[in-house]
């Protein structure tokens, strides 16, 4: 049965949302999957209720390590829960990690006690954004690596490929590399050498503009991660800003609040469902040797819910053996 460790004190809530979305797994997903809860077993036992207990395990841990922390101090902390849960990775004593807690922390953990696979030289957190169709598009690097070199940009091509066959189940996944134009000659000095080495890649669509993420004409966009943090950052404010504009908009017409009113369900239902962050989980780390699920530090029991499940998803496909197959150092 695959075993996920979660930091149940990391996230800006602390436990009760986390192992609220533990207890809405087991429900929704019951005997599929073994919870490793990792934190404060007193505070933790606080918020489960006494027929989950035989259904998780717990590892006792005494620190926890806040937003404000720095993420170069958590190597020495090695009574963290972040610490603790990731040990239980390297370890081989679970499948994967899922934390909501001081993404730094969790990203370097992951990278130097879980390791990288063979020829990777930089993990890359994944994203998965909306677009218009049914599918979604997953976007890479969006924080992990700020300052990269062409190598890495493919490396982070033949990742989101790999992921998006083997854990989303697209047979032909079409890369993009993100660029301030889609003509083969746009880009700064670092896209522009990325471009020959992406073209390697089978599915390689070419350079593509910020708006191709939404529009569907592409499956894995690679950036490196001070753009990508930026677009993603950006692309949760617009969201905000437009669902906070909507609203009060509405409420300044009797017509528009009957209208909504009937759309409610429907139309605005499923808009929200694609836009919330909650519904894609966390964002995976690719390029460890094993599975990290980096969830968002104001989670709640839902997200959490769907991180786990992202978790086991990663767990069971073969995308880490895949990945180190494809890469090629051009070093």
């Amino acid at each position: 049965m695959i075993r996920i460790a979660i930091d149940a004190m990391g996230g800006d809530f602390g436990p009760e949302p986390i192992i609220e979305g533990v207890i809405a797994a087991l429900d929704e997903r019951p005997n599929t999957f073994i919870p490793i809860l990792v934190g404060d077993k007193d505070e933790l036992l606080l918020h489960i209720p006494e027929f989950y207990l035989t259904k998780v395990e717990f590892v006792q841990s005494g620190d926890v390590i806040e937003m404000s922390d720095s993420a170069t101090n958590a190597l020495k902390r090695k009574n963290s829960s972040i610490y603790q849960a990731v040990e239980l990775v390297r370890n081989k004593e679970a499948d994967g990690v899922v934390s909501a807690g001081h993404s730094g922390a969790t990203m370097t953990l992951a990278t130097l006690r879980i390791g990288r696979l063979k020829n990777v030289s930089k993990p890359a957190l994944a994203t998965l954004m909306p677009n218009i169709s049914e599918s979604k598009t997953l976007v890479l690097d969006v924080g992990a690596v700020v300052d990269c070199k062409p190598q890495n940009l493919y490396e982070f091509g033949i990742m989101g490929q790999a992921y998006t066959q083997k854990v989303l189940g697209l047979a032909n996944p079409r890369v993009g590399l993100l660029a301030n134009g889609e003509e083969d000659t746009k880009g700064n000095e670092l896209t522009k050498a990325s471009f020959g080495l992406l073209k390697e890649i089978d599915g390689f669509v070419g350079n593509v503009e910020g708006r191709d993420i939404f529009n569907g004409s592409v499956d894995v966009v690679v950036c490196d991660g001070f753009t990508g943090n930026i677009l993603l950052k950006t692309s949760e404010g617009v969201v905000s800003t437009i669902f906070a504009m909507m609203k009060s908009s509405i409420k300044k017409s009797i017509p528009a609040k009957i209208g909504a009113l009937l759309m409610k369900k429907g139309v605005f239902g499923a808009l929200k469902k694609k836009v919330d962050y909650a519904e894609y989980g966390g964002a995976p780390l690719l390029g460890v040797n094993g599975c990290a699920i980096v969830s968002h530090g104001s989670s709640n029991a839902k997200a959490i819910k769907n991180a786990i499940f992202q978790a086991i998803a990663f767990s069971k496909s073969n995308v880490n053996e895949l990945i180190e197959k494809r890469i090629n150092p051009h070093e």
